[in-house]
This record gives structure tokens, sequence and C-alpha cells, in this order.
């Protein structure tokens, strides 16, 4: 039986959300458990995986970033028996159940730029079947308050955190886990 992925974020909170191959290698180096995979393309991303998976740490697919991926079930299915991801990273609700069905650890990631993307959280969160919601960006405390008190599902911040102080933040507000594409966060 596979860790639930909240236990996981909570034994190691920060996340290395990575754009490049120099990125990835240096996040590798790092305590980092957890990489969110936010480049590549449908065929690059299984040796990426493969790097991830080699250094012993937990590898997500971001479905949309990754090039020649669609917001389909088929494309969980290619990562699924083309890679060894552990999970996915979408906007799309379709894909978060499927991607569950299917094994993957998910989260489900929010641009909240405004009361309506706020508001379409709130109508989401009693269905929503994903491990985690990834709010962005992640330095809004009251946000990620907000969001807390209305889902039960666990919230990892992202977007814009660059600080110890940005991390402390965002976790005394309730997130249970950063993500960041800063090097300087990774080593915290």
């Amino acid at each position: 039986m596979k860790t639930p992925f909240r236990e996981i974020l909570e034994d190691t909170p920060i996340i290395a959300a990575v754009k490049d191959l120099e990125g990835l290698e240096q996040c590798l180096m790092s305590d980092i458990r957890v990489i969110f995979i936010l480049f590549g393309d449908i065929c690059t991303i299984g040796s990426i995986v493969k790097k991830i998976k080699d250094a012993g740490k937990l590898a997500l697919v971001h479905m949309e970033l990754v090039g020649g991926m669609s917001g389909k079930e088929v494309a969980v299915d290619f990562i699924r028996q083309n890679t060894e991801a552990d999970g996915i990273i979408t906007t799309k609700s379709g894909l978060i159940k499927y991607a569950r069905q299917s094994g993957f650890y998910t989260v489900h990631r929010y641009f909240v730029m405004d009361s309506m993307a706020l508001s379409n959280i709130e109508k989401q969160a009693g269905s929503s079947l994903a491990d985690v919601i990834e709010i962005l960006p992640g330095i809004m405390p009251e946000v990620i308050r907000q969001v807390n008190s209305i889902s039960r599902v666990p919230v990892i911040a992202g977007g814009l955190i660059k600080s110890r102080q940005n991390v402390m933040t965002a976790l005394d507000s309730g997130a249970v886990a950063v993500s960041a594409t800063s090097p300087r966060v990774w080593f915290l």
C-alpha cells in the first residue's frame, strides 16, 4: 500500500518544481523528496522521470506543461505506460479522477487571480478527488486560510515562493507544503 501523499508532504514540505534540465540536476542533489516536472515533451518525459526515480525521489508530471500532452485520459495512460511517474499535476478536474483510478498521486492546480477563481475552488472542493490542491501564487496567506476553510483537500502553495519567510508564511497559513522553482528554496 502506498503512503498517502499528505504524509509524504508533511515529512518533506518543500517541493522542487523544475522547469529545465539544469534545475533538475540541481534539485537532485538536494534533500527534496518530491519533484514537480514542469518541462519536457512526450519524447523526453520518460528519461526525465527516470533521472528522478534513479535518485530515489517522487516524480509528478504537469500534464499541461509537457509538450505533446493533451487534456484527455489517453495522456494519463501514456504517462502510466511509458514512464515511472508517481503522479500528475493538472488544472483539469476530469484528469484528476482518471489519474487517481490509475493509481497516481494527484495535484489539482488552481490559479487564484480573483474572487471568481476562489469561488470555483469552493464549488469543486466537495467533489475533488485530488490528493492535494495547489494554489498559485502561493504567497497569499489569507487565500491559503480561506481555501483550507472551504476544502477538505490539503493545500500546497506554489508560485513566487523565493525565501524562507515565504515558506514559513505559507506553512503557518495552513499549506501542507510549498512548491518552488527557486534552487535557493530547495536547499533551505
